[in-house]
């Protein structure tokens, strides 16, 4: 009996084991820039693995989030030895993107930046780049980031920055403009748990500096302002978007929090921390509906310089370039994309967009963000130019017109998506 039952488990795990086809290579066919050994890396099925659909569908869903891939998909083929080959094809963007982002509003105020980028730096996904920006005053920054720079999970980034702008502080009900500068060295490591969670820890020495400028002024607000500071972050991202082309669909969420410290005395330890929320979903063959959804609070200090602003190019469009700020920020962005015009590699997308948001005054209370003077709502069309086969060659331009409480309305330009 015992023999007879043991002949039995043998036969059904020899039968298991014919059932599991196994792979005898990888092979990637269509790069040119990209490194074939960098996508081996990256890739879960190797030679000798078992065959696994969902394995090798993740690793093309892995493969099409690089900015150096327009598009990726794979293919089988059994071999003479009975095992089989796997195919990934690749097609390449190109990575050597110039940027540009130009803001209007209904003042005739006017800020621009502009930069390049390789995204695709020694075939190995590394981004090289820098940008400079005019808004009132000069600004530049560098960066590096090179996700996989050691191995498949660990990599490392690095940004070098002296961002200049004409701010305005609020207080008493009034406001006065200062010329705000900061510049920053910051070092991260990047860790990627598996495919869908990734962790960014970071360290920023930076300086803050504050100079008045012009408007009303008062004995509770310094004219100048210098001061040094320790900023520790950790961004959590949780991803599960999937990209065909123009077309996005998924979920993502991505939490970032930050705090900050100074050795010079009187100056609060400070934290700030919010969460990006992103839906993507597809509307039939040409319609795609995105969303986004803010959520923030910071320390609520009682002070003129407060975190979260309310800004064109941050949040909603059409309102102004910094116009209010505050401690707490709630900010909901739904749009409705669909493609006009789509030949080769030429695409023409229209979009219609409502954008929506509340603040939490400085020192104030959560029921701030029930304020009407503290609510935004903005509804908008747009245009979308795409080139398919270069990262992030999205041209676009929107115009919010405002329906709130003291609304403006004007142009956004920029490069790529709004998010």
């Amino acid at each position: 009996m015992k023999k007879t039952l043991l002949f039995i488990l043998l036969i059904t795990f020899a039968h298991g084991v014919a059932q599991n086809h196994m792979v005898a290579d990888l092979k990637i066919q269509g790069n040119n820039k990209l490194k074939t050994s960098f996508i081996k890396s990256l890739a879960s099925i190797k030679g000798g693995s078992i065959l696994d659909s969902t394995i090798i569908e993740q690793d093309i869903k892995r493969l099409k989030r690089l900015p150096s891939v327009a598009h990726a998909y794979y293919q089988v083929f059994l071999s003479d030895d009975g095992a089989y080959n796997v195919f990934y094809g690749i097609e390449e963007n190109f990575t050597l993107i110039p940027s540009l982002n130009i803001y209007t509003t209904d003042n005739d105020e006017f800020a621009y930046r502009v930069g390049l980028a390789e995204f695709n730096a020694l075939g190995r996904n590394i981004a090289v780049g820098g940008f400079y920006q005019k808004d009132v005053f000069n600004s530049y920054a560098l960066n590096f980031r090179a996700p996989y720079l050691f191995s498949k999970r660990f990599g490392l980034a690095f940004n070098l920055q002296s961002l200049t702008t004409l701010e305005p502080v609020f207080f008493n009900n009034t406001s006065a403009n200062y010329r705000y500068n900061n510049k920053s060295v910051e070092i991260s490591g990047l860790y990627e748990f598996n495919f869908s969670n990734k962790l960014e820890i970071g360290l920023n020495s930076f300086e803050e500096d504050y100079q008045y400028q012009s408007g009303e002024t008062s004995e509770n607000v310094p004219l100048e302002l210098n001061i040094p500071k320790w900023l520790i972050k950790g961004i959590y991202d949780y991803n599960m978007l999937d990209y065909f082309y123009q077309y996005i669909s998924g979920f993502r969420s991505q939490f970032n929090f930050q705090f900050v410290t100074s050795n010079q005395d009187g100056v609060d330890d400070f934290y700030i921390g919010w969460n990006d929320f992103f839906i993507f979903k597809r509307v039939g063959e040409k319609g795609n509906w995105a969303n986004r959804v803010r959520l923030g609070l910071a320390s609520n200090n009682d002070t003129p310089f407060a975190p979260f602003s309310v800004d064109n190019n941050i949040n909603i469009r059409g309102v102004g370039n910094t116009i209010d700020r505050g401690t707490g920020v709630i900010v909901v962005n739904t749009e409705y994309r669909h493609t006009l015009f789509e030949k080769d590699w030429f695409v023409l997308q229209g979009n219609a967009f409502i954008d929506a948001g509340s603040w939490r005054n400085p020192g104030g209370e959560l029921s701030d963000f029930s304020r009407s003077e503290n609510m935004k709502l903005y509804p908008g069309i747009g245009l979308r130019f795409f080139h398919k086969k270069i990262y992030n060659a999205v041209f676009r331009i929107d115009y919010g017109y405002g329906i709130s409480k003291n609304a403006t309305q004007g142009l956004v330009f920029g490069i790529g998506q709004y998010f």
